[in-house]
């Protein structure tokens, strides 16, 4: 198997996800103690917007690498990574 299109910078992913993991920790610490129920949901935001903004970088990278490969490949490879990149863009757009 080929290696994933993040894998140049697998360890900025891992380490955005632990920031975000450490923000969802704040967030029930936050439950935790009471807080406001409006930061609260200010947190929530915050934490939303980061896996977004992660889910982003995965995509473009996936766009960049294994996306152009399969196109340069051709055949129903590339037709199968189109729809796969396809679908995927749509979860994010509805999420």
């Amino acid at each position: 198997m080929a290696a994933p299109g993040y894998s140049d910078d697998k360890n900025a992913v891992l380490a955005r996800l632990k920031r975000v993991e450490g923000q969802v920790r704040g967030v029930a610490k936050m439950v935790e103690d009471d807080r406001y129920c409006i930061d609260v949901l200010q947190q929530i935001s915050a934490v939303t917007r980061a896996l977004q903004s992660v889910a982003l970088h995965l995509l473009d990278e996936h766009m960049s690498h294994c996306v152009v490969n399969a196109v340069k490949a051709g055949g129903a490879e590339k037709d199968a990574k189109l729809r796969e990149a396809s679908e995927a863009i749509a979860r994010l757009v509805r999420s």
